[in-house]
């Protein structure tokens, strides 16, 4: 236990903190922009996953993310089932410093919010018992394989020489590109007309949180109070910075408005776009990602809203946003901030692409064919009469106001 250091161990536990945080600020960002009658069932979405996902990864999904690979780099082992074998001893392959609990932990923080993020394409339509039993399916057959090929030792992907600091694909592109798949399963909502945000300034509590716990999300992700993690927070917020106004600029060009969600939005888009790069490019490249992010993410999100009723735009502030952060990574990498990592080059553009697509079509698949099986024992919408009557007073006998 001399190993372990205590400035680095707090650190982690207080990243850890903070990105648990997000998945209840993503619930307050999701929620405003659904209508009231949905807004309880919306916000649940996220809260209940802390529950349920917490469980999951501490009975099969850490074991099967981060214990030692069983062949082919695809899938970990059963070693910690249960969290069997892991305790205040450090696991030297991934974290040297800090508590062995610590990093699973700080890891269970991620595989809570991922499957949170797909919940806002199909906000507004999706029935809770099918919702539960699609999430824990997703984070066991998608999350958990893809985050031990791109971060566990053996993993395919990490084999390959990929580099995603912080989540870009294990995170934002599963999720996004999961996204998209259910809300085509799932079908437009109905009284589209009027399905406005009702309450813009939960939204940005909720944005401004995310923005927040983001910093644990990149920075504690050098598993470390050292200059990498102090580097790390510094390109989170640059490109934060540049994606919000990169996305209201873009909206005013369009529309001759300052659009205020935009902000909210587009700070989540640089977010989003400088999460694989954290750790690997300078300040001014992260500058470059956000703007680019802030731009692409906005003219994807008003270009899809005539194809898929993707409800909250997850695949194209996330999708999109964690493709751009992925190639962006093998354009942008450098060595000089992190040695540990790899300059910019075709080769690895190349690699980023591989792995980036290969987690995109994995997903796609996988999210079909759990929506299928879920489809068999479960109705996946709810009933029209429920649609209308919000889903808040039908599922839950509850409302977010009283007036």
């Amino acid at each position: 236990m001399e190993s372990i250091n205590g400035a680095d161990t707090v650190w982690v536990l207080i990243s850890t903190a903070m990105v648990v945080l997000m998945t209840p600020a993503l619930g307050l960002f999701y929620g405003g922009l659904v209508r009231a009658k949905n807004a309880l069932n919306t916000l649940l979405h996220s809260l209940f996953l802390l529950g349920a996902i917490s469980l999951q990864w501490v009975l099969v999904g850490y074991s099967l993310a981060f214990a030692p690979d069983l062949g082919f780099g695809l899938i970990g082992g059963g070693d910690y089932f249960g969290l069997s074998g892991v305790g205040a001893e450090p696991n030297t392959t991934y974290a040297a410093t800090i508590p062995h609990t610590a990093f699973m932990a700080f890891q269970m923080a991620f595989a809570i919010i991922t499957p949170a993020l797909i919940s806002g394409a199909f906000a507004e339509r999706k029935k809770f018992s099918a919702f539960v039993l699609f999430s824990l399916l997703w984070a066991t057959f998608v999350y958990d394989p893809v985050a031990h090929w791109v971060w566990a030792s053996g993993g395919w992907m990490r084999e390959l020489g990929a580099l995603d600091f912080a989540g870009g694909t294990v995170v934002h592109i599963t999720s996004g590109v999961s996204a998209l798949v259910c809300a085509r399963v799932l079908g437009r909502r109905s009284n589209m007309d009027r399905a406005e945000p009702h309450n813009a300034v939960l939204t940005l509590v909720g944005a401004a949180l995310l923005w927040f716990g983001w910093f644990g999300f990149n920075a504690g992700s050098a598993l470390g109070a050292n200059a990498l993690a102090a580097h790390a927070a510094m390109t989170t917020h640059i490109s934060a910075a540049a994606g919000a106004v990169a996305w209201v600029s873009a909206h005013w060009l369009r529309t001759k408005k300052v659009s205020v969600l935009g902000v909210g939005l587009g700070g989540v888009a640089g977010l989003v776009a400088i999460t694989p790069a954290a750790g690997f490019v300078s300040p001014m490249s992260a500058m470059m990602l956000g703007l680019v992010a802030g731009v692409a993410c906005s003219v994807a999100v008003e270009k899809l809203k005539g194809v898929v009723d993707d409800t909250l735009d997850v695949f194209g502030v996330h999708g999109v946003g964690g493709l751009i952060g992925a190639l962006g990574t093998g354009v942008l990498a450098s060595t000089a901030v992190n040695p540990a990592g790899a300059d910019a080059s075709l080769h690895l553009l190349g690699v980023q692409a591989v792995a980036a697509g290969g987690a995109a079509l994995y997903s796609a698949v996988m999210t079909y064919a759990i929506l299928k099986l879920v489809g068999l024992v479960a109705d996946l919408r709810v009933s029209a009469t429920v649609e209308a009557e919000g889903l808040d007073a039908a599922q839950h006998g509850e409302s977010a106001y009283r007036f």
